[in-house]
């Protein structure tokens, strides 16, 4: 009754929908949770995934927490009483004097704008470390790509043959439900032989239950196998999307960083801060011949941190490269903008991965709470984890 009731079963062949890249998956039905490697497996990438995650939130809030307190160095200066923003005003126009006098010195084959020119050297300590960021994470980020399209091909197969198996078991259903209809019309033509017309029907009778039986062997046989198929070709499947998570979240942040980088270096590529940075130093280097005037802006430079300083300014010695910005509202908009859309977009990585990290944190609770006598089992491995992590 078994094998009829699977062979005329109904059987749900899944499509496999497209994906969006931030969009983390758990297909919980298909791992078998008795199964101790399958279970391990599945929980030691949900820890992966959680430690992905804060890694991420500890790099990126050091650098939400330096912008944020250029935001509020803004909001002090700009809240400054009138006497006090007279005096730093006049510092600072003395300061972008003497810029104005140092840039008529300068080549007049200028090698870049002096917008490039103050941005790089407001970075001048990170330009270096912000290349060779920006070159492995546009290197990673083709190997992602290409990890993707082959995972994604992987994907098709699979729901491919998946299509195919079950193409194959509806038709074997069919097959059966012929060869049952066939053994009821030839048992039917005998018993009409044998009582209509009196003749011997026995040879008829062996006859059609050795061929229904063969066809039934044989359907059976090949069901069996294609149902056997079915149930390896899903675990498979379950494993390649645990392998797709892992690199979508390694490719939406590693797209988040480069986003980043560029908005912060304001570039497009890597080869294109590498240009403006070997300008950069030909430009510092024609600049050095001015020590005179160097000298005067170190020392009015100098006067414009010390008053910033006295006035709970977290990074006095920034506005010096800015002084602009201190006399000129629309440059210091300007400037806030900057920052505002740089915080914008850190909140943005912050936010994916606290939330990664928490609905992995639900995924193992609620596993936990679905399969109690694994608890044990599941607090040991994130023991186990968070021991690693902290050696680390």
């Amino acid at each position: 009754m078994g094998f009829w009731k699977k062979l005329f079963g109904r059987k749900k062949i899944e499509e496999i929908e497209t994906d969006n890249p931030e969009q983390i998956v758990y297909e919980r039905d298909k791992v078998d949770f008795h199964d101790a490697e399958e279970r391990r497996r599945y929980f030691t990438g949900c820890l992966e995934q959680i430690g992905e995650a804060e890694k991420e939130i500890n790099l990126l809030k050091g650098e939400y927490t330096l912008v944020t307190s250029y935001l509020t160095d803004m909001e002090e200066i700009e809240g400054l009483p009138p006497e006090q923003s007279a005096e730093l005003k006049g510092i600072a126009g003395r300061l972008l004097s003497l810029e104005q006098e140092r840039k008529r010195y300068l080549d007049k084959r200028d090698r870049m704008t002096e917008r490039e020119y103050r941005h790089m050297r407001s970075q001048e300590e990170e330009i270096e470390e912000g290349i060779d960021k920006l070159k492995e994470a546009e290197k990673y980020q083709k190997l992602i790509k290409q990890d993707l399209m082959r995972l994604d091909g992987e994907r098709h197969a699979y729901a491919y043959r998946k299509s195919e198996l079950g193409n194959g078991l509806a038709n074997l259903r069919g097959m059966a439900i012929i060869c049952l209809i066939a053994l009821v019309s030839c048992v039917v033509m005998l018993l009409i032989l044998q009582l209509g017309f009196s003749m011997d029907t026995k040879i008829g009778y062996y006859l059609s239950a050795a061929a229904a039986a063969m066809a039934v062997t044989v359907i059976f046989v090949r069901y069996t196998d294609a149902e056997k198929e079915m149930g390896k070709v899903e675990k498979a499947e379950g494993r390649l999307i645990q392998l797709q998570n892992t690199v979508k979240i390694r490719y939406v942040n590693n797209t988040n960083l480069l986003e980043y980088l560029y908005l912060k270096y304001d570039v497009e590529s890597a080869g294109r801060l590498q240009e403006l940075w070997n300008l950069y130093l030909d430009e510092k280097e024609e600049r050095r011949q001015y020590a005179e005037a160097e000298a005067k802006l170190e020392y009015y430079s100098k006067q414009l941190v010390s008053v910033l300083s006295g006035y709970r300014v977290k990074s006095p010695e920034r506005w010096v490269l800015q002084p602009g910005a201190i006399i000129d509202s629309r440059e210091m908009i300007e400037i806030r903008h900057g920052l505002v859309i740089r915080r914008q977009n850190l909140r943005k990585q912050l936010d994916y991965n606290s939330l990664l990290a928490e609905t992995a944190q639900q995924e193992i609770k609620e596993i936990a709470a679905e399969y109690p006598q694994y608890a044990m089992e599941i607090t040991e491995l994130l023991d186990k984890y968070t021991a690693s992590v902290s050696e680390y």
